[in-house]
């Protein structure tokens, strides 16, 4: 029998993929928008990309701040994959702004989809709510580890996602509560865009080539393909051992920002002019944080673990990532080349 999937944020560079990949497995999808002006787009984005099955896709009109959609939107789904996330100017809004709307779009999905008595939520969390708060270097940071929200230089996006993920699992936790939740906390999401609408994530490589950065701190860092990602999403939607359970999306290994400048220069020696060769001290990074909260959060980035583990997702799951770090930083390059953004 078909199952129905709900994916929230259809547009979204993580949204699109994992659409792409459930139409490919024979899924019927439906895919909120916060307008439906927005769905020829979609498609035509989905056709470009290979995708021939678009009977099997569907959307409706839902926003993460309001209420009346959400009943619609949920009906006669068997899983909801919660990716959309409240949409901000981070850079421009305080906290009091931040916190609370996301929490409350967390928990409007959650008792929508148990009121519409939806088997499972599969929610988009972010590694900022696992390995912020581990600085033991000789460690090893896992699922089982928590960022405190405290955090001296945790960023509000960061803050954000931590306190609605924490506000999940304290929802599904309550005994009259029947839904069952997992949560993907992915590091920085990188690899090949199907649109011009890209992560986040992808700043990391812009940054490198804007002319913003003088010197590149000698920051270390894990990253994960997009795709890698979505499949882990549907893995974890349908396995019965993924229930109750967090699980880390993350490449093998990790990459310091001047090795990956390296790279870019050995493999696009065009872009060569456009990139740092310097080395920004790491005593500078932390006498600035005394006073500049950009710093700041670059002393936590310095500072922090980032020996981090994959392993539950390839035994409980038997995900196995096929995007290298290196590999999907070159396909970061090349869909940033191909819609004009490079």
């Amino acid at each position: 029998m078909t199952k129905n999937v709900l994916v929230t944020g259809g547009t979204g560079f993580l949204g699109l993929q994992i659409i792409l990949q459930l139409l490919q497995q024979g899924y019927q999808v439906r895919t909120t928008l916060r307008s439906l002006d927005k769905q020829e787009q979609v498609r035509a984005t989905l056709t470009a990309n290979g995708v021939q099955n678009l009977d099997k896709l569907s959307f409706v009109v839902a926003d993460l701040t309001k209420d009346a959609d959400w009943p619609a939107a949920m009906q006669d789904m068997d899983y909801v994959l919660s990716v959309a996330a409240p949409v901000f100017a981070y850079a421009h809004s305080n906290e009091a702004n931040l916190m609370q709307p996301a929490i409350d779009g967390t928990l409007r999905i959650l008792k929508a989809a148990q009121s519409a008595g939806v088997k499972r939520v599969v929610m988009t969390a972010n590694f900022g709510g696992v390995g912020f708060s581990n600085h033991d270097k000789n460690t090893v940071t896992t699922e089982k580890d928590w960022t405190d929200p405290a955090e001296p230089g945790l960023s509000l996006y960061e803050k954000s996602k931590l306190l609605a993920e924490q506000a999940a699992w304290q929802f599904v936790q309550d005994p009259k509560n029947h839904l069952e939740l997992i949560t993907i906390n992915p590091v920085a999401i990188l690899g090949p865009a199907l649109s011009a609408h890209v992560s986040g994530s992808f700043g990391l490589i812009n940054n490198l080539l804007n002319g913003s950065m003088k010197r590149l701190p000698n920051i270390p860092l894990n990253i994960v393909d997009v795709r890698d990602v979505a499949a882990l999403h549907i893995r974890a939607m349908t396995n019965p051992k993924a229930a109750g359970q967090r699980f880390i999306a993350s490449a093998d290994g990790q990459i310091t920002m001047p090795q990956m400048a390296a790279l870019i220069r050995s493999k696009y020696p065009e872009l060569a002019p456009k990139i740092p060769t310097k080395t920004m001290p790491d005593w500078l990074i932390n006498i600035g944080a005394l006073f500049n909260q950009r710093a700041k959060e670059g002393r936590l980035m310095l500072n922090m673990n980032r020996h981090v583990s994959n392993a539950k997702a390839k035994e409980i799951l038997n995900w196995q990532p096929v995007g290298s770090i290196e590999t999907t930083i070159l396909a970061t390059l090349a869909s940033m080349a191909k819609f004009g953004l490079v």
